[in-house]
């Protein structure tokens, strides 16, 4: 498994797993990775960062994990105003949209592996983002 630091043209990294340097050429070709930010489908992988650090100190774990809940509360603040949450019915009204059914909206919800095949098969993008439970 290799991670690779990814970049769209707007400036947006994030982070990518593959299986290997082939898999990321290939589903980037296909324009599979896509900015979970944006929705661009034009990424390219940043030069690697490397560095040695002795520990972290106990305040600077504190500090590193204040910031880490602080960009998660964000982001999950940034998906709560930005897409409407249809629970379980994810699915059918991302294939209501596709088929022009509903009016085009941002949605967000869950799915089942059976329903997302579904999705695949008809050719709709989705991205899948697991979002941590913050109350504990």
């Amino acid at each position: 498994m290799i991670i690779y630091d990814l970049q769209c043209p707007n400036g947006h990294t994030f982070e990518g797993w593959f299986e290997d340097r082939k898999a990321f050429k290939d589903q980037s070709r296909k324009k599979l990775i896509v900015c979970p930010v944006c929705g661009d489908t034009s990424v390219e992988v940043l030069p690697a960062r490397f560095s040695i650090k002795g520990g972290p100190t106990l305040s600077e774990n504190e500090e590193n994990k204040s910031e880490e809940r602080a960009t998660v509360e964000k982001f999950v603040e940034f998906l709560e105003d930005n897409f409407e949450d249809v629970g379980a019915k994810f699915a059918q009204e991302a294939l209501k949209m596709h088929y022009d059914v509903t009016e085009k909206r941002n949605i967000r919800g869950t799915s089942t592996e059976a329903e997302e095949e579904t999705l695949r098969r008809e050719d709709i993008k989705f991205f899948k983002v697991p979002i941590p439970r913050l109350d504990s």
